[in-house]
């Protein structure tokens, strides 16, 4: 029945269902009343008796009964409703158990057992109605709202009831009489109640406790005997908590109903303090045996702490059920069961922080919990002695505030917060021995806990605890079996149902759901948490009806206790009705509430915290209040790693999850009934939730927030949503070090369904449920799996082997760390076969034993993907090692066994097989058996620091010769001793080794290398053996057999036409032997070389680091030619002298294979080489892509000189006249490098004078040894001593080469060059007088000295006798303009000078050009050098000294405009040419009108004039003598006035320029003043044959100036228009300048707007150009209309040379027209059309009528293919003319240009970006070496390899003009870049090769720079010079 009354919605509801959120089941006599008349009737309730709970005392029935009967009367006549009081008294009289029930709500610290049992019921009534009076208004209220909610109130009482007292205006206050003005605790004096934990517990009347010392003496005497009093007290603690928790019928008030069975769920103890017979990893509580589930919390007290204190904390998140195991502790050891313990407190940490006074430890005890009736002090005394058998339980330590302040606790006495004293308890400084537990949500928990804690670890229920639990509840039920259908066939509800107290939720809701529902229905209308939530409301009110009122104002207290972390409230802090409704439906519970000593009131909660955060989601998503945009800052993940950083739990942990909830669809009626409001207002809330969701899914988040925004994903029941965020996880998902749940991994499981990507999952550190894998069965996008914990037992593998199976995809399976045993694993193991597609399986450090590692082998090996097996760090003995072994040698699919102390591995080569047979392989470990052994099948057995001895090496070297191939086998860090080295070397022999065999760190010594020795002497595969004592080293490296060498060779040969032939069979391979630091003697030699002269393939012999010395090196010396030919020989580090250097050079003489001698003294490297091929000195060694013996043919041509190079010896004249007497029997050629600290005069004339006597020498080097000032003139000296040097290149005092020629080359040129050699004036006569004596001087470079002006003046004097014939290098020589000065004044005198150029700027340069014969010219450049006015006469002076032509160039001299004029008036000749040329800041300022006021000072006739503002030039050609102009004198004599500027100009200029030939201007702002001169000049240059006007600015009415001048020079031979800013109509009007000029040679039109008239007119003038040799109109678009226009005109033009169409628009259309017309000028030298999309039918065209005389074609961005790129090749071939081709940016592809004949004169192809590859790598490198002349050649962007670059390394040594080749941005290797640079050994005249973005390594960059610095790989183009001499 629904009843409303002044806005009170009134419900009538038949049965209740109390949610108290335990973990225990709760129907109750639900089913009584279900089978009765349903669950919802409008009928009176009526509730079955309860029995009293213990005896009542006479005198307070006695009290009870007179105190009722005070309180009825004045109460009712206060009121004034005498009447409406009888009938409520009347009304709740019928049903007495229902008022109790209520009475215990509101009034929690009432005992109803205090009263009289034979009290008459109405009197009861009436006491219990004024108890409820007394507590005020609010209480009094919502008891109101309870009796007409709950009852069947009649309608004339139920209105009354609510308008009198419904309301706070009806409430009377309290009458004034005794017993109502007493205390509380006085008024109820004798009655019990209880406080503390959840209210239980006696409380007798209030003792202040610990507030004074103890004479302990006097009281035993005053109480007799203090164990009476502690008895007493224990009695009466157990007592209370007998009457808290041994009612059998649950009570309205009592947190749990243990008169249901308890269903433990599973505990799991963690770290170090396990008990005794409980193994760490053990789960605690068999489901299965209904008396067994005791022992599992006995051993909680069961731990290894014997001393201290004793401390278990037991960890588990919401719902999990701690604080029902802590409730359940009390109510057994109120029954007894806990006999160990004599007292037992319970206390709450929620309640704890209420209180606000510090306290002592007594007080904890007796004022809060439950007080002694007499001697508090004796008791605790006694507590304290027996501190043992007493127990204290702390629920809710992660919610503890007020941490324990800095100061230790001295004793009980001192006061200290409640989390003090707890943190006292635990470290046993406070009732020291006694025992604590603690509960907590994982979290970092306080400081206070001592670090042997014990922690466990509470996980909730498994799936048999589910069942169980469900069954229970169901109990008596017809609905028992449907409910355990529902939840066996929804595995989502079972993962739910994981979660204790949801476990719950879900059983109240199928209660009412399965009668009404068909099979399978129930458990889809509870999908979520939230839907439980939701479904649990609406059940509990009556059906179809929910009050909106009560659930917003409900949810609203919910949401403001979280938001200010208040999870108990008092009275006032819920209104009435609220209150009402919350104790109807069992949503809240009620508690008394110790503040302190005395002070006690009641509390109220939510029945758990989940239900609270459930209501605050709803009230944000169903309030009007609450604005939606709100709503996304509630939609947070926690961003804890809980086991590390926070130290409390907020919460609202849970609230996004139900927000998330309550957004999916499914709850949308249930919002809006709650709202009050339509769906679309619903929708839109749930959106903003959405929305927010989305964003979060998208970001990268640590794990926590993984598994939380898993849980609200799940939720939303979105797929879109839930695709979204499992899209977004990243390939690698990682959890570490937090708690891990079965509902946390089902919920990520669900994500992950909706990936399409593989995923892997690593749980690293992180508390595990023990049946959690199996929430991951079915989850196809798992590829790998890793557990690593301490915390996986064996439980955890039972859980994991049944969900391996399901994961279809799983690929690779870690599980490390764990303590699983054998049982385990076993359980593993069997499920492992079943998973086929499994690669990879990690069992670390999981303590197994042989047997069991053994079993995992045998079965594992047999999986048909397996591909590594690891087992590190587990327990292997030898015997079992040796087991291993075996398996792995016969097992076919092993291909590695790696064991390393710790190490244990496991590597397979599984065959291939497709997915289809190994789905359909029905027997997995049959089909695995059946697998053949590959033919080529390897194995590495990796047996390293495993203590292997002797008898062990026998056993293995037995195996290993039955068995397959061996790839490597490492033996080393093992006991085998000189014995056990031997045996495996002689083994060796036999076993097939393709590798290596490690013998390291065996305990060798110097007395066993001749055994290995001679064991390996006979070894036919044996490439190195390397024994070093000193580093423990013995290896043993092994080549491959001929037929894999041929494999080698065939897979590294680029081509057949790359490498020379290979002989029919390869030679044998070549063997190292590296005896290095052995102690080895000169008496162990001969030994030594008699077991090494067994083998014939000896190549390598390094005896380094040993003690041999010159008696050694003698005694090797003869040996030597006993061992065979050599490649090498290293004596390094053996004590040597110089002695031994001499000895060692006479074996030049003796051995044959001896090419080099390597000596250093200072670091004891002495190193005798064989010959090595050029790529070998440049690598460093060989490179291993090309088989040994693979070069081209070309290099081993080449005769190898020896050389010998002696570093950091003393070389004194002794030791020289020694060397050099020894090198005189050495062949040639010979190159000697010497290198010492200091090299005396005496030194180097005794080395110079033994020169002549070495013909052979070819090179003579002295680097990093440092020579006299004096050096300088011997070397100079040298040219007339020894006639075969050829240069002397002395870099500094420190480096100096000398090159001689060989006797068989003719003289020829000398170079010399002293650098920083310190050279001042002193040394320039002496010197120039050495140097005059040498025939032909071809360079000498002096730069960086000290001459000076003054030795710039003493060379210049002497210049004349010095032969020199090209060059003179003068730079960094401290020159001033003085010395520049006197350069230009001796010039004169030097009629072998072509060109001088000084710089006395920062770069210093200065440079002499000479040539052989007098030249007709010089050119003189000067720069930088700062020249004053009084300077400007000295160099006119100069200059007019010269008798020759002149070219002077001066840039940036400091000549101004003043200057420049004084400079032009002075400088006379009487006859020649003289240019000048200034570059200085000003020219581009001064403008055209200055510039040309200047010239008219000239003193000679000016032939040019170039002006180039940009470039801040002017240049200008003088010719003298100077001649008149009539035309000037006419003018003067017509214009006797000329007054005006502008006459007197023209006038002048008139005369200076009556020879102007060219006039350029450039970039130039020509204004209206300039051109009108230019008008008037023009007209009068009757020479003029050139005019430039380019990239300049001409307003229209200057440019009517310049045409009306222009259209008078008939006689122009070249006009040049280009790149100026004139716009149509100005182009328009300078196409008049073209009438008239039948003598034009050159036009440049580009970059103007050739529009269609205006190309017509222009057309129309090309036709009268017959002289016309050059036409450029590029970069017009004049297009196919204009192209064909000009294929008209072309015809007429039959002296046509040089034709540029670039960048025209012209397509296929025009290009076929211009490539017809172009067939008919056979003249034509020069043809550009690129940048025109032309194709190959153009290019066709071009082909067919190809110009005989073209000397240039540059067809670049022309769409040409292959087809026309062949073509145009095929026309070029043989061209006798062509110097250049571009034909880049064009698809060639494989039709590059291809000649059979070549091109003679080709100088520069560009091929850049044609797609050229590999497979054109020969035909283009034999086209280019058809190009003699070839200088440039472009072919960077393209995809060229390795096979192209050996290709051109193949030819450039034959390309002899080559200068630069580009390959940027190619594919070439580093193999690629070697070859190349063997090539550029060849080819001396490349000055550089660029290599830029080619996908060589850096390391390979570096040491190829090094070796070759003409290979280029910077981005920027270094263009280095020729190399130095050439």
């Amino acid at each position: 029945m629904i009843r409303k009354y002044s806005g009170v919605l009134v419900l009538r509801k038949k049965g209740r269902t109390d949610f108290g959120g335990q973990l225990v089941v709760s129907a109750m006599s639900l089913a009584q009343r279900a089978a009765q008349t349903g669950p919802w009737k409008q009928e009176k309730i009526k509730h079955p008796q309860e029995p009293s709970a213990g005896d009542k005392l006479d005198h307070c029935r006695a009290r009870t009964q007179a105190q009722g009967q005070l309180l009825m009367d004045p109460v009712s006549l206060q009121l004034g409703t005498k009447n409406l009081w009888s009938l409520l008294v009347r009304l709740l009289s019928k049903d007495p158990q229902w008022l109790n029930a209520k009475v215990k709500f509101f009034l929690p610290k009432m005992d109803l057992s205090s009263r009289n049992k034979a009290e008459d019921a109405t009197q009861g009534v009436m006491l219990q109605l004024n108890r409820l009076h007394t507590q005020g208004q609010a209480t009094w209220q919502a008891f109101i709202h309870c009796v007409c909610m709950e009852l069947d109130v009649p309608l004339d009482l139920e209105v009354p009831l609510l308008s009198t007292w419904g309301h706070g205006d009806g409430f009377a206050s309290q009458l004034e009489t005794g017993e109502e003005s007493r205390p509380e605790s006085q008024l109820h004096h004798g009655e019990s109640w209880g406080c503390g934990a959840g209210g239980g517990g006696l409380k007798r009347p209030h003792q202040s406790c610990g507030s004074s010392p103890r004479p302990k003496q006097c009281r035993k005497q005053q109480l007799g005997g203090y164990e009476e009093l502690a008895k007493r007290y224990l009695q009466l603690l157990r007592s209370s908590a007998q009457q808290r928790y041994g009612s059998r019928t649950r009570r309205p008030g009592q947190p749990l109903a243990f008169h249901q069975a308890y269903i433990p769920p599973i505990l799991q103890w963690s770290r170090a303090t396990a008990p005794f017979n409980t193994q760490e990893g053990a789960i605690l509580g068999d489901p299965k045996a209904e008396d067994g589930t005791e022992a599992s919390i006995l051993d909680l007290f069961n731990t290894k702490a014997d001393k201290g204190p004793r401390v278990t904390v037991l960890l588990g998140k919401a719902g999990m059920g701690k604080t029902t195991l802590a409730h359940r502790l009390c109510q057994k050891w109120a029954d007894g069961q806990l006999d160990r313990f004599q007292a037992l407190f319970l206390f709450e940490f929620r309640q704890l922080n209420l209180i606000t006074e510090f306290l002592t430890l007594p007080q904890l005890l007796f004022d809060l919990y439950l007080s002694p009736e007499a001697g508090p002090d004796l008791v605790f005394q006694y507590l304290e002695e027996n501190a043992k058998g007493v127990l204290l339980i702390f629920d809710g330590l992660d919610q503890a505030l007020h941490p324990p302040s800095s100061k230790d606790t001295a004793g009980p006495e001192a006061p200290s917060p409640a989390l003090a004293l707890f943190s006292g308890l635990c470290k046993g400084t406070l009732l020291p021995g006694c025992w604590v537990l603690a509960t907590s949500r994982p979290g970092k928990l306080p400081d206070c806990l001592p670090t042997e804690a014990a922690m466990v670890h509470m996980w909730g229920f498994d799936r048999p605890r589910v069942e169980e639990y469900v069954g229970r509840f169901f109990s008596n039920q017809p609905w028992q079996e449907a409910a355990l259908a529902e939840l066996r066939e929804n595995r989502h509800l079972q993962s739910m149902c994981a979660v204790p107290a949801v476990c719950q939720v879900t059983c109240l809701c199928l209660y009412h759901l399965l009668p009404s529902s068909s099979p399978g229905q129930s458990a889809a209308l509870l999908p979520t948490v939230t839907q439980n939530y939701v479904q649990m409301v609406s059940t509990l009110g009556p059906r179809g009806h929910l009050l909106p009122e009560s659930l917003l104002g409900l949810s609203e207290v919910a949401l403001r206790g979280l938001e200010t972390g208040k999870v108990i409230f008092s009275v006032g802090d819920i209104p009435p009705p609220m209150m009402a409704f919350g104790a109807a439906l069992g949503l809240l519970t009620s508690f008394c509430i110790c503040t302190g000593p005395g002070h006690q009131e009641t509390g109220y909660a939510f029945t758990h915290l989940s239900l609270q955060e459930f209501f605050a989601a709803l009230h944000l998503m169903a309030s009007p209040e609450v604005d939606k945009n709100a709503l996304a800052h509630y939609v947070t993940l926690s961003s804890r790693w809980v086991l590390r950083t926070k130290a409390r739990l907020g919460l609202l942990d849970h609230l996004p999850t139900f927000l998330a909830g309550l957004a999916s669809r499914a709850c949308c009626p249930f919002l809006s009934h709650v709202a009050q409001r339509d769906e679309v207002w619903v929708g839109a809330r749930q959106a903003e939730v959405m929305q927010a969701l989305r964003k979060l899914a998208t970001r990268r988040l640590t794990g926590p927030k993984v598994v939380a925004l898993c849980h609200c994903v799940g939720e939303t029941q979105e797929p879109e949503l839930a695709s979204l965020m499992a899209q977004s996880l990243p390939c690698h998902l990682s959890f570490h070090n937090f708690p891990l749940t079965y509902a946390d991994l089902a919920s990520l499981n669900n994500i992950l369904g909706h990936r399409n990507a593989p995923i892997q999952l690593d749980f690293e550190g992180c508390p595990l449920e023990p049946h959690c894998p199996e929430a991951l069965a079915g989850c196809k996008q798992v590829e790998n799996l890793s557990f690593k914990s301490r915390k996986c037992g064996d439980a955890f593998a039972e859980a994991l082997s049944r969900s391996l199976p399901t994961m279809g995809s799983l690929k690779k399976l870690g599980l490390a760390g764990s303590k699983i045993t054998a049982q385990g694993i076993g359980r593993l193991v069997q499920a492992l076969p079943l998973c086929p597609q499994l690669e990879e399986v990690s069992f670390q450090d999981n303590q197994l034993k042989d047997g069991v590692l053994l079993n995992i082998v045998e079965v594992l090996l047999c999986l048909p993907r397996l591909q590594k097996l690891d087992l590190s760090r587990n327990s292997v003995s030898m015997s079992t090692l040796l087991c291993l072994t075996k398996v792995a040698i016969t097992s076919p699919a092993v291909r590695m066994l790696q064991v390393r102390e710790a190490d244990l591995i496991f590597l397979l080569s599984p065959p291939t097989e497709t997915a289809a047979e190994l789905q359909g392989a029905s027997d997995l470990q049959g089909n695995a058996s059946q697998r053949k052994e590959a033919q080529s099948r390897s194995l590495a057995l990796r047996l390293q620091q495993c203590q292997l001895r002797v008898h062990d090496v026998q056993e293995l070297i037995a195996q290993l010769q039955e068995g397959p191939h061996l790839d490597k086998v490492d033996l080393s860090g093992n006991q085998l001793d000189n014995e056990g080295c031997r045996l495996m070397a002689e083994a060796a022999a036999q076993l097939d080794i393709t590798r290596n065999l490690d013998l390291s760190d065996n305990g060798l010594s110097v007395d066993g290398v001749d055994g290995v020795l001679s064991a390996v002497s006979m070894c036919q595969t044996l490439a190195e053996l390397h024994i070093s004592l000193l580093h423990k080293t013995v290896v043993l490296t092994f080549a491959p057999k001929q037929e894999e060498q041929g494999g080698i060779q065939e897979r590294a040969a680029l081509h057949d036409g790359l490498m020379r032939q290979m002989p029919c069979e390869l030679p044998p391979h070549s063997t190292r032997i590296r005896l290095t630091h052995c102690g080895l003697q000169a008496k162990h030699l001969a030994q030594l070389c008699r077991a090494l002269g067994g083998s014939c393939r000896l190549s390598h012999l390094d005896f380094s680091g040993n003690a041999l010395g010159d008696e050694g090196v003698a005694q090797l010396a003869q040996l030597l030619p006993g061992l065979g030919t050599l490649q090498s020989l290293n004596l390094s580090e053996n004590g040597l002298s110089l002695d031994s250097v001499f000895i060692l050079t006479q074996c030049f003489s003796t051995l044959q294979w001896l090419f080099h001698l390597e000596v250093n003294s200072e670091s004891q490297h002495v190193v005798l080489r064989g010959d090595r091929t050029g790529r070998d000195q440049l690598a460093g060694g060989p490179l291993p892509e090309f088989p040994a013996g693979a070069q081209f043919s070309a290099f081993d041509q080449r005769c190898i000189p020896r050389s010998v190079c002696l570093r950091q010896c003393l070389l004194e004249p002794l030791s020289l006249t020694h060397l050099c007497e020894t090198l005189e029997k050495c062949p040639g050629p010979l190159e000697v490098k010497l290198s010492c600290e200091v090299l005396s005069d005496q030194s180097l004339e005794t080395l110079l004078n033994h020169l002549p006597r070495l013909p052979q020498l070819s090179l003579l080097q002295l680097s990093e040894t440092r020579l006299s000032p004096r050096s300088p003139l011997l070397l100079a000296n040298l040219f007339s001593l020894c006639p075969q040097v050829q240069k002397v290149d002395l870099r500094s005092l420190y480096h100096t080469t000398l090159h001689f020629r060989s006797s068989e080359e003719q003289k020829g040129e000398f170079c010399g060059r002293f650098m920083d050699c310190a050279l001042s004036r002193e040394h320039v006569e002496p010197l120039c007088w050495l140097l005059s004596k040498c025939e032909d001087l071809n360079q000498l470079d002096l730069s960086a000295n000290l001459l000076g002006d003054d030795g710039l003046q003493c060379l210049l004097e002497c210049l004349p006798q010095l032969p020199i014939s090209a060059s003179l290098d003068l730079s960094h020589n401290s020159i001033s303009v003085e010395g520049a000065l006197c350069l230009v004044k001796t010039l004169p005198s030097c009629p072998r000078v072509r060109e001088a150029s000084v710089n006395l700027g920062s770069e210093q340069s200065f440079w002499i050009h000479f040539s052989r014969q007098e030249e007709a010219g010089k050119t003189l450049r000067l720069s930088q050098c700062s020249f004053r006015p009084e300077h400007v006469p000295r160099l006119a002076t100069g200059l007019n000294q010269a008798l020759k032509p002149t070219a002077l160039t001066l840039t940036q001299c400091c000549l101004g405009l003043k200057q420049l004029t004084v400079l032009l008036s002075l400088v006379r000749w009487p006859v020649g040419l003289f240019n000048l040329r200034v570059e200085e800041p000003w020219v581009g300022k001064a403008g055209v009108l200055a510039l040309l006021e200047v010239c008219t000072q000239a003193s000679g006739n000016i032939t040019e004039i170039s002006i180039a503002e940009a470039q801040q030039q002017l240049c200008l050609q003088l010719e003298f003598p100077r001649q008149e102009n009539p035309e000037a004198v006419a003018l003067r004599l017509a214009h006797c006035d000329l007054g005006t500027h502008h006459s007197l100009l023209v006038w002048q200029l008139m005369e200076t320029c009556a020879r102007l030939r060219q006039l350029s201007l450039s970039q130039v702002n020509l204004c209206d003043t300039s051109s009108l001169l230019l008008q008037s000049l023009l007209p009068s240059l009757s020479e003029l044959k050139t005019f430039r006007l380019t990239c300049s600015c001409v307003r229209s009415e200057g440019l009517a100036h310049l045409t009306s001048g222009l259209s008078h020079c008939l006689h122009l031979e070249e006009l040049d228009l280009s790149s100026n800013q004139f716009g149509e109509e100005g182009t328009r009007v300078l196409m008049g300048v073209l009438e008239g000029k039948c003598w034009l040679k050159r036009l440049d039109l580009s970059h103007l707007p050739l529009g269609g008239s205006i190309l017509a007119v222009l057309t129309q003038r090309l036709r009268h150009m017959t002289l016309l040799q050059s036409l450029r109109l590029s970069h017009n678009q004049i297009g196919d209309t204009g192209a064909q226009l000009l294929a008209v005109v072309l015809p007429w033009l039959p002296e046509l040379r040089k034709i540029d169409l670039s960048g025209n628009g012209i397509g296929p259309a025009g290009g076929a027209r211009l490539a017809e017309s172009l067939a008919l000028c056979r003249h034509l030298e020069q043809l550009m059309l690129g940048c025109n999309a032309l194709g190959d039918a153009t290019a066709l065209g071009l082909a067919q009528g190809l110009p005989r005389h073209l000397r240039i074609l540059h067809l670049p961005s022309s769409r040409l293919g292959p087809e026309g790129a062949l073509s145009l090749s095929q026309a070029l071939d043989g061209c006798p003319y062509v110097e250049e081709v571009s034909l880049a940016e064009n698809s060639l592809a494989r039709g590059i240009p291809q000649f059979c004949q070549g091109l003679p004169l080709l100088r520069r192809i560009d091929l850049v970006s044609c797609d050229i590859d590999d497979h054109t790598a020969k035909p283009l490198a034999a086209s280019l070496l058809l190009c003699p002349a070839l200088e440039e050649i472009l072919l960077s962007w393209n995809v060229l390899g390795d096979e192209a670059a050996a290709e051109l390394a193949r030819v450039l040594p034959q390309m002899g003009r080559l200068k630069r080749m580009d390959l940027e941005k190619n594919r070439i290797t580093a193999c690629g870049a070697w070859l190349l640079a063997e090539g550029l050994a060849q080819g001396s005249g490349i000055q550089v090769i660029r290599l830029w973005n080619n996908p060589i390594p850096p390391d390979t960059v570096q040491r190829l720079q090094k070796q070759e610095p003409r290979l280029d790989f910077a981005f920027f183009d270094k263009q280095p010079k020729a190399p130095w001499g050439t």
